[in-house]
């Protein structure tokens, strides 16, 4: 016991420089980013943003972080988190997040956010562990690059459930007598709106542009970097150098994407009883056994006292 006691004065004298460093490090880089950006031209910025006021400060504070924020941000981090980015279809939406200098501003901006709601909850408490401070500061730090994680794998989603339906309706405007760029504008025209289809268009206008279909179809699936839209654009590419007719082609792609959505359902329709053993166990059994078990135990206890 005594022990303990040692051990947690000791972490309680350590937690102080600790808060105090933490407090003390967000400060001056809050003085430093002010004296760099200067608060005469970011109100200017501020005023010029076509937006809501808060939404316009959100947008330019983002903006002069991120140019402070540069000279920290190394080209291979750079370079993986705009392929992320892209990935993700940050660069098709009306969103700050327009390059790595901006998602490093988030993520400075949310650490130091929860990092000061950490500390104030740290204050509250009896017991003041030097752990809830750092942790917050490193999940303040995490959420946004899990965020952006989870955008990736949501656009991925939506792109294989968008797939099967889409080149349905690629294949039916070749087989009708259409050619590809044609039969893409209809797809893109028709189709069904998502990031696939937002794919597709910037494909369409790639090719008015002058690309061939090759360059434009590498370049998507460069973005989109998804194994079953590879799959196809391989199989396209494959039969342009070839000489294969198209629309035989796209019927083939077609008949085993419908083959590859109906195993996917089988297989996450196995995996739903596996998944609801831990609800199953953690909320439903225990109530189970109260109701079971509670009435025994309370007669056998007061029957024991009468």
């Amino acid at each position: 016991m005594e022990h303990t006691s040692i051990v947690q004065g000791i972490l309680n004298l350590a937690a102080a420089p600790v808060i105090a460093a933490m407090t003390g490090g967000a400060v001056l880089f809050f003085l430093a980013f002010v004296y760099q950006a200067g608060l005469d031209k970011f109100f200017e910025d501020v005023g010029e943003q076509q937006k809501g006021a808060l939404v316009a400060v959100e947008t330019v504070l983002v903006q002069r972080l991120a140019q402070f924020a540069h000279r920290f941000l190394s080209q291979t981090r750079a370079q993986r988190l705009k392929r992320q980015m892209i990935m993700a279809g940050l660069d098709m939406r009306d969103s700050i997040l327009r390059k790595p200098e901006d998602f490093i501003a988030v993520q400075i901006l949310a650490g130091i956010g929860a990092s000061l709601v950490a500390v104030y909850f740290w204050a509250t408490l009896h017991m003041k562990p030097v752990w809830i401070p750092v942790a917050g500061l490193g999940a303040g730090m995490f959420l946004p690059s899990q965020w952006l994680r989870d955008q990736v794998t949501k656009r991925h989603l939506l792109i294989t459930r968008a797939l099967p339906y889409n080149l349905d309706l690629l294949t039916l405007s070749v087989e009708a007598g259409l050619d590809f760029t044609a039969a893409l504008a209809k797809v893109v025209e028709r189709g069904r709106k998502g990031p696939l289809l937002d794919e597709l268009a910037l494909v369409l206008r790639q090719l008015k542009m002058g690309k061939t279909r090759a360059e434009s179809l590498k370049m998507m699936v460069d973005r989109v970097n998804l194994m079953a839209l590879s799959t196809f654009v391989s199989a396209l590419i494959q039969a342009d150098k070839m000489g294969t007719p198209l629309g035989k082609v796209l019927r083939i792609q077609s008949a085993q994407l419908r083959v590859e959505r109906s195993q996917r359902a089988e297989k996450l329709a196995g995996e739903a009883p596996v998944k609801m053993l831990g609800p199953l166990i953690m909320c439903i059994m225990p109530t189970v056994f109260i109701v079971l078990f509670g009435p025994v135990v309370f007669a056998m206890k007061f029957g024991a006292g009468g």
